[in-house]
């Protein structure tokens, strides 16, 4: 067989296939693009803060932490509806996927002001206890920041569910724009809080606060178009669907306990971090901020492989689902290689464009190098790959191996190694590598074992 008699064949086997490459591209690139909008609404903060002063990065970061916490129950929750809404499209059952798209804002929202209830009427228990005994002007800023972020929790998740929707169907272009407009309020609102009106912290918590609702209102009003492949409703009240939320919610619930543990786990380790002093502090909230950058493309993949593989399982087609696996994995793999090289190639400008004092920026460093290169060898299998175990609804198992993996590893061997063995941040940063090692041989073992087949919705 001649070489174009072979690429022939290979087309024509593949015809079938539910995606090609350029859908992929078009699907995945918003998703990175939307990805750095989402982070620089975040990063602003931090960076422009800056120049109020170390405990006011300190404090932003601390609170952020809190933040992300509940930014990854409600991304957690919005991908049980957009594994359910990727499923019936595979099935090609599209009355289902609109009255899924409606059960999800509602379900989501409900969810969103109860937390946002909780947090207002425990703050005063709740700060204390996870960052413990913190300078008294870094606690001031924290109160401050905590106060106006945490009224933007309803909003991140009606914004995460529909951006969720929006990808479910490939339409990821919708909301990258409105992640980009986002950007448009927040950042000149931070420089015009800070600068001009000299607000201190509370002047890039405001700007993030609009910039929330704003993309809550738009993704609300874009879902509305009845010629989406997915959208909402057009009647003026939905009546909760307890079938439909309770699927959603059994792919949703264990994915939010996963993440929410993650996160819950790095809250705690804070609370060890806090113990070790304002220059590890301070290296902690720069190296996360910088680390969270190098790895938006494994995100960006992991989100799109939600869609993807959601559909072909709808379509119980399990040849395309592993096809699709190895395929974005390895653009994973490349996609992580690139942006973490260029981390270790401009770590040295990324100090200075922090200003740290020299013992920070020491730190900062170390912590980094080790989580780019590690980043590049471990991260896609441990966090990109087992979306396709989620999207195939086998989540009770990566819920196990993730919160057990959390806990038994990295949060026991930070204190092992931060503490007892007195390696500080490095001993911190040591343990999360175990972890990304422990959560990729557990989840490669059960795909290749394939227990996760055969776990598509019905009904």
């Amino acid at each position: 067989m001649t070489e174009k008699e072979g690429r022939n064949k290979l087309k024509q086997e593949r015809n079938g296939y539910l995606f090609d490459n350029r859908y992929l591209f078009w699907l995945l690139a918003p998703l990175l693009i939307e990805q750095l909008f989402a982070f620089a609404v975040g990063v602003t903060d931090s960076v422009m803060v800056a120049s109020v002063g170390e405990s006011a990065v300190s404090a932003v970061s601390l609170v952020d932490s809190i933040m992300m916490l509940i930014l990854a129950l409600m991304a957690a929750l919005s991908t049980g509806g957009a594994v359910v809404v990727g499923q019936y499209l595979g099935q090609k059952r599209l009355t289902q996927v609109r009255k899924t798209a409606d059960q999800l804002i509602l379900a989501v929202l409900a969810i969103a002001l109860i937390i946002t209830g909780l947090l207002y009427a425990l703050k005063n228990l709740l700060l204390p206890l996870i960052f413990g005994d913190i300078d008294d002007d870094v606690m001031d800023y924290c109160n401050t920041y905590y106060l106006i972020t945490v009224a933007s929790i309803p909003f991140i998740a009606i914004y995460n569910a529909g951006s969720a929707l929006f990808r479910s169907s490939g339409n990821s272009r919708i909301s990258m724009v409105v992640c980009f407009f986002m950007n448009v309020i927040n950042i000149p609102g931070n420089y015009i809080l800070l600068h001009v009106f000299h607000m201190g912290v509370s002047g890039v918590a405001f700007p993030t606060l609009a910039a929330r609702v704003f993309s809550a209102v738009a993704v609300f009003v874009l879902l509305r178009n009845p010629h989406l492949r997915v959208h909402l409703g057009r009647g003026p009240l939905v009546r909760p669907n307890f079938r439909l939320i309770r699927q959603i919610l059994t792919i949703g619930i264990p994915n939010a306990v996963e993440n929410s543990m993650f996160q819950l786990g790095k809250l705690i380790l804070l609370s060890l971090i806090s113990s070790l002093g304002t220059v590890s502090i301070a290296a902690n909230a720069v190296g996360n901020t910088i680390a969270g950058l190098a790895i938006l493309p494994g995100m960006a993949i992991g989100m799109g492989a939600v869609s993807v593989i959601s559909q072909c399982v709808g379509a119980g087609d399990y040849a395309q689902v592993r096809y699709y696996t190895k395929k974005l994995v390895l653009w994973a793999y490349v996609a992580m290689g690139v942006t973490n090289a260029l981390g270790i190639l401009l770590l040295p400008w990324i100090m200075e464009v922090y200003g740290l004092t020299d013992a920070t920026s020491a730190l900062a460093t170390k912590v980094l190098l080790l989580n780019f290169i590690c980043s590049i060898a471990i991260w896609p299998l441990s966090f990109t790959f087992p979306n396709v175990l989620r999207a195939a609804g086998d989540v009770m198992y990566t819920m196990i191996v993730g919160v057990g993996s959390m806990w038994m590893f990295r949060i026991m061997a930070a204190y092992l190694l931060a503490v007892h063995l007195k390696l500080g941040l490095m001993g911190v940063w040591m343990a999360m590598i175990l972890d990304w090692i422990v959560r990729s041989v557990c989840f490669l073992i059960r795909y290749n074992k394939g227990r996760w087949i055969h776990r598509s919705i019905d009904g």
